[in-house]
């Protein structure tokens, strides 16, 4: 960083100038043109239900107002769906605004806080932009290794873990009864969050049932994927009422607008449409395994809105995979973490989006060779 004689601390002077995620519209700014598929970010491309759509256009008058600083309405029905009390449900800006309250609340600059290498890298972002220093285990089987992770965070004296079931970005799944070993094997004076944001996707007995009296796990939820609201921000974690309040000292207060609370609440109470998101990308998925083996490739089990298709290869082939798709005018991404790196990863589209990916990702394959 020049020294422009700003008086930044020495963790933001220290740290690189990166995010997380290269954004599909700077990518769009950089290749000059739209992409014909945008199918890398997780987002849903089946929109949001026409009454959340409806909610929000009837809100938006009052968009000069700040939104509800408690999300009262909506945290009393999140409260009433998963059979909690208000007071142990917390609202964010996503499960991303969440996380980071989350590394603020419980590790200072030093402390270990441990992720799997290669896991979703968000949170990692958190744990460098708040100085505390991250340890990592490898990836099992193309999962995130529950053992693994309990072993670090005793080792370490980790106050903090972090783990994602279905997980981001294999889409791999564990079912609930190893995920509850995972919660029971949480060290004393340690927090575990269980990042569940693709929840909705998985198969029954994925996840364990909720307990917001242990003080040990938080469980993350979102609306940006099933519920296809992922450029409102919105998301939620259900916790001990100790962990609420000591998000409750550090959010920022007045972040969730009144037409996302609106949006939300409107689409909580229309799980049927809901239900037709999660079946169509359940077509998806199977129609990208089946465009995977006429290629003589591999789509990976998933529980999530994406699919993994092992290319066969290295990372530095899945890289030049990428890159060809991208100058094709199809976005996707890619694990960044070997050997994760061998696969791409690609969104369930629309009909149209799975067609244009089918097609030009046979056309790079055979150019590649």
């Amino acid at each position: 960083m020049a020294d422009t004689g700003i008086p930044f601390t020495d963790l933001v002077a220290g740290l690189p100038a990166a995010t997380p995620f290269i954004g599909p519209e700077t990518l769009e700014r950089q290749r000059g043109s739209a992409f014909d598929a945008r199918i890398g970010a997780n987002e849903s491309a089946f929109g949001m239900s026409p009454k959340a759509l409806q909610a929000l256009i009837d809100e938006a008058p009052r968009s000069a107002w700040y939104g509800d600083a408690q999300s009262h309405d909506l945290r009393s029905a999140l409260a009433e769906k998963h059979g909690v009390a208000p007071e142990e449900v917390l609202v964010g800006a996503g499960i991303d605004g969440i996380l980071g309250n989350t590394v603020r609340m419980l590790a200072g600059p030093g402390t270990p806080v441990v992720t799997s290498a290669g896991a979703y890298p968000t949170f990692n972002y958190h744990v460098a932009g708040f100085g505390a220093a991250l340890q990592t285990v490898p990836y099992c089987d193309d999962a995130e290794d529950p053992d693994a992770i309990l072993a670090k965070m005793r080792e370490t004296r980790a106050p903090l873990g972090y783990f994602a079931n279905p997980d981001n970005p294999m889409g791999s799944w564990y079912e609930a009864e190893t995920m509850q070993r995972l919660i029971d094997g949480v060290p004393d004076g340690a927090v575990l969050v269980l990042d569940e944001a693709y929840i909705e996707f998985a198969p029954d007995g994925t996840a364990p049932p909720i307990d917001a009296s242990n003080p040990k796990v938080m469980r993350m939820r979102t609306f940006s994927k099933a519920h296809g609201m992922a450029g409102l921000r919105i998301g939620y974690t259900i916790a001990h009422r100790d962990l609420i309040t000591g998000l409750n000292k550090v959010r920022n207060h007045f972040e969730m607008t009144r037409v996302a609370q609106a949006a939300a609440l409107a689409s909580l109470r229309d799980p049927d449409f809901v239900a037709g998101v999660v079946a169509e990308v359940a077509r998806g998925r199977a129609e990208y395994a089946e465009t995977a083996a006429r290629l003589g490739l591999r789509a990976l089990p998933s529980a999530t809105n994406f699919v993994a298709i092992d290319m066969g290869r290295d990372g530095e082939y899945a890289r030049a995979v990428l890159r060809a798709l991208d100058a094709a005018g199809v976005f996707v991404r890619m694990p960044g973490v070997a050997p994760m790196d061998r696969c791409i990863r690609v969104t369930v589209g629309t009909a149209q989006d799975r067609a244009i990916f089918a097609e030009r990702l046979a056309s790079v394959i055979k150019a590649l060779g």
